[in-house]
């Protein structure tokens, strides 16, 4: 009787987390761990209408400089970019994936970034006509080169080996939050990343020709995200059934950022400016025309995964089974 007794709670909470609903599923750099909960893929290859005619987008700077640690009281700053989302999932975020590439590489090599700045806002949201826009940050932490496991606060680097028009080859950056920031489903937020960059002190702000100054990729408009949230207005087709562009909520804005890493307080820490919305460009984006709309950013949000409903199922019954055969011993 005790046996049985103590097999019940245990069934009982696995049936329980088969309750939990889940969307689709996509591989991430660690497997079987991650789903995809948000995905703005990236203009690469995109070919925008019947012309035949190929895009791969182009980036806007997202970069900060500062002295480094060698400084007594270390000041970053520089420019930032930032887009908004929502989707139906109230779970952390803890994996990030997004491209970008290095503005002027293509004449001459830069040292490759060391350091991204990943900040999550609150959403002040459009009105009077005014476009929405982040906030005073909720979260935000620095990620370093490295392995990608659990929690380990890392990112990696990958090329495409596909140029934009200005001949900067565009990468694909995945990153694993030390910090899992826990997002509630249909509640607008903000992402922001910027490559962190230290600078010999006395180099001017912005530096010259040869430094890092990196940029962030905007989204494939011709992909509907199908993950969003059904917030208003949401994801939007703003063209044509033939010639979709897919938009979510706002623009994606870019401003002025200074970054303190020193103290406790996140509104000291993070000070922005001026956010701006960013429009897609002409003949980089796609055909003319295209510069009337609003831009959005390549990224995807990942969460932990949870057992699928047929697991779930499979898993009861073993365990049904073992304590069935336990109470026949």
């Amino acid at each position: 009787m005790k046996s049985r007794l103590n097999s019940i709670p245990f069934l009982l909470a696995i049936a329980a987390i088969c309750t939990v609903p889940i969307t689709r599923s996509q591989a991430d750099p660690i497997p079987l761990r991650d789903f995809l909960k948000f995905d703005q893929e990236p203009m690469i290859n995109t070919s925008v209408n019947t012309a035949g005619t190929v895009y791969h987008g182009h980036d806007e700077i997202s970069t900060i400089y500062g002295p480094g640690n060698n400084a007594t009281q270390p000041v970053y700053q520089g420019q930032f970019m930032a887009d908004d989302f929502s989707d139906t999932v109230s779970r952390p975020v803890v994996h990030i994936t997004w491209w970008g590439s290095y503005h002027g590489a293509g004449a001459a090599p830069q040292p490759p970034v060391q350091q991204f700045l990943i900040g999550f806002e609150a959403d002040d949201p459009a009105i009077n006509g005014q476009p929405s826009k982040p906030k005073a940050p909720i979260q935000y932490e620095i990620v370093n080169p490295g392995a990608l496991t659990p929690a380990s606060g890392t990112f990696t680097e990958t090329p495409t080996n596909v140029q934009d028009i200005n001949g900067d080859f565009i990468y694909k950056y995945n990153a694993e939050l030390a910090n899992p920031f826990p997002e509630q489903a249909n509640v607008v937020y903000w992402l922001k990343i910027a490559a962190v960059v230290n600078l010999p002190v006395g180099t001017p702000v912005p530096p010259p020709p040869g430094f890092t100054n990196w940029g962030w990729h905007n989204r494939d408009y011709t992909i509907k995200d199908t993950l969003a949230a059904p917030v208003s207005p949401g994801e939007v087709n703003q063209g044509t059934p033939n010639s979709p562009i897919w938009h979510f909520q706002d623009d994606a804005v870019q401003g002025s950022l200074t970054y303190l890493p020193a103290g406790t307080g996140i509104n000291g820490q993070i000070i922005m400016q001026n956010p701006l919305p960013q429009n897609y460009v002409d003949l980089a984006d796609g055909p003319q025309g295209i510069s009337n709309f609003s831009k959005d950013l390549a990224f995807r949000l990942y969460t932990t995964q949870v057992p699928e409903p047929t697991s779930c199922l499979l898993m009861t019954i073993g365990l049904a089974a073992m304590a069935s055969f336990r109470r026949r011993s």
